[in-house]
C-alpha cells in the first residue's frame, strides 16, 4: 500500500505553483498525496501580489492561522514535503502535535526562530545563494538534518534538477520503508 504524503505549498500557493505538477508526476503513482494551498491554510487574499505583502501577511497572523487549519485537518500520520512558507506551517504544526512521519522542507523561511525542532525525522534542503540558511548550532540545536545545494537561490524548488533530486530522495525513502522487515 502506498504511503500518504501531504504536500505544503510555498507563500504564493497555486498561483505562481505550476511547478508543483513536476513534483506531483513523480510521487503520485508511490504516495497517496494529498495537497494544501499555503495562503489558502493561511487564509490570505489571493490579490496579494507583492512578495513583502504576502510575507507579512503570514508574519501578521497568517501563519498561526494555517498551523491551526493544517492542525485540525490532518489527524493521520504522514510524511510532509513543503516548500518556503509550507515548511514553517508544518515545522510548527509538528511541534504541535502534528502526526508527521517525517518532514522534507525544501527553503523553509524562518525556522531559526524556532528552538526546538519535531520529533521526527528532518530534512532541510537549501540553496546557497539563500539568505535563509540557518546557524549550524541551530541545526545541531533542533536535530535536523541540512543540506545546502551550490549555486541556488531560495526558489530553487522550482528547478527541474531540485525537483528531480527531492523526487529521488522521498521515493528512496518510499522504497526503503516498503522493503523494510
Amino acid at each position: 500500500m502506498a504511503q500518504r504524503l501531504v504536500v505544503v505549498s510555498d507563500m504564493w500557493g497555486s498561483k505562481k505553483g505550476l511547478w508543483i505538477t513536476s513534483y506531483l508526476g513523480y510521487l503520485q503513482q508511490y504516495f497517496n498525496i494529498v495537497f494544501y494551498d499555503s495562503r489558502d491554510l493561511a487564509q490570505i487574499d489571493k490579490n496579494t501580489a507583492c512578495s513583502e505583502e504576502l510575507y507579512n501577511s503570514f508574519l501578521e497572523g497568517g501563519l498561526e492561522l494555517a498551523v491551526s487549519q493544517l492542525l485540525g485537518h490532518e489527524t493521520t500520520e504522514s510524511h510532509y514535503l513543503t516548500f518556503c512558507a509550507g515548511g514553517t506551517i508544518a515545522w510548527k504544526a509538528a511541534i504541535k502535535g502534528l502526526p508527521v512521519k517525517s518532514l522534507y522542507a525544501v527553503s523553509p523561511i524562518d525556522l531559526d526562530q524556532q528552538e526546538e525542532g519535531p520529533d521526527c525525522p528532518v530534512t532541510l534542503l537549501y540553496g546557497e545563494l539563500s539568505s535563509k540558511i540557518p546557524s549550524d548550532e541551530w541545526v545541531i540545536q533542533t536535530k535536523a538534518n541540512i543540506e545546502v545545494v551550490p549555486n541556488f537561490g531560495h526558489e530553487m524548488y522550482s528547478d527541474e534538477k531540485i525537483i528531480r533530486k527531492v523526487s529521488l530522495d522521498l521515493l528512496d525513502l518510499a522504497i526503503k520503508k516498503e522493503y523494510q522487515y
